[in-house]
């Protein structure tokens, strides 16, 4: 019979990512709502570029700008108020 105690299993630890500066790391610039569920949407997209090489935030920018210009056009497309009826003379 043997006394001796097994030494317990080696693991090895995962060696630190380094710190790359030209590694896509997110912005942290906070985002208010603005009450606009379409605006709001747009903006949210920007979030999307914090990951991306420099090179793929054109398609978010173009997406969002996209997503920017449908709101202010639809703004327009809405109807206003009813006008008041006219009060014709005879």
């Amino acid at each position: 019979m043997d006394d001796a105690v097994p030494d317990p299993p080696v693991v090895e630890e995962a060696p630190e990512p380094a710190y790359d500066p030209a590694a896509p790391a997110p912005l942290n610039v906070p985002r208010t709502p603005t009450g606009d569920a379409d605006v709001d949407a747009a903006l949210d997209r920007l979030g999307d570029a914090d990951h991306l090489a420099t090179d793929g935030h054109v398609e978010v920018y173009e997406d969002v700008h996209r997503g920017l210009r449908d709101a202010l056009t639809a703004l327009d497309a809405r109807p206003g108020p009813p006008a008041p009826p006219s009060q014709a003379r005879i």
